[in-house]
């Protein structure tokens, strides 16, 4: 039997947060409800089975930006922002601050689940949660200084556990599984996030590459774990 999924919704506005809980409820979502940062850090500190966080960026006191990074000190939840700012400035400072992805307001229903589900889809898949699914057999690979471990999907260096997203992990092992040749902007974003690659798409790539080298390379600026191919693409060498 399915579990139902745990879906938070943080915004200072009540009116928005009451028409998210009838939409994400009526396509069988449970919904929990915060007014503010704090309120939602909470949340997330005490129910570890949350499986996505709505967060709205512009919000007083702690702003949503700020509420993401004390969330990623306490979980790896998927996070997607919502926000009226359009720029490629604002959705980079998102992502540099843990969010997984961008909504930009005024936004459908239609959008807000395609968001939603594809979210949900890929953190079922980072955590292992798919009903029923047997346990895998446990693989450690080595990329320079940095274990992998597939069974508890993790990144440890020194014998500590890097702090990386969900997404972020998902970037990775796409390009691990296909280590030796460039793999296209496109073919990581469709095979991640499940969408239609867009001219756009090609910025949201190059910002989580960008935060992956500057959490895993020990010179963020000539990356020898995940190498830039002009032209093609990225890829991580062969051991």
């Amino acid at each position: 039997m399915r579990l139902q999924q745990k879906i938070l919704i943080v915004d200072d506005d009540a009116d928005i947060r009451e028409v998210l809980n009838i939409q994400l409820t009526n396509e069988g979502y449970t919904v929990f409800e915060s007014a503010n940062g704090m309120e939602a850090v909470e949340a997330v500190a005490h129910n570890s089975d949350i499986d996505l966080v709505i967060l709205d960026v512009m919000m007083p006191g702690m702003s949503g930006v700020e509420t993401c990074t004390e969330i990623r000190k306490l979980s790896c939840v998927p996070v997607l922002f919502l926000t009226a700012k359009s720029k490629e400035s604002d959705k980079a400072e998102a992502y540099d601050n843990g969010g997984d992805d961008y909504l930009v307001k005024p936004f459908s229903k239609a959008e807000l689940m395609m968001k939603v589900k594809s979210l949900l889809r890929r953190y079922v898949v980072y955590r292992g949660k798919q009903d029923g699914s047997a346990s895998e057999q446990q693989e450690m690979i080595q990329i320079q200084d940095i274990l992998v471990s597939r069974d508890r999907r993790v990144l440890v260096r020194d014998g500590r556990p890097l702090n990386i997203t969900g997404t972020e992990y998902q970037i990775f092992m796409y390009l691990l599984d296909h280590r030796g040749r460039a793999c296209s902007a496109q073919e990581i974003y469709e095979s991640v996030w499940k969408e239609k690659f867009l001219p756009s798409s090609a910025g949201t790539i190059m910002v989580h590459i960008l935060n992956l080298r500057k959490k895993l390379e020990l010179d963020p600026n000539n990356p020898v774990i995940i190498r830039t191919i002009w032209g093609k693409g990225y890829q991580i060498d062969e051991a």
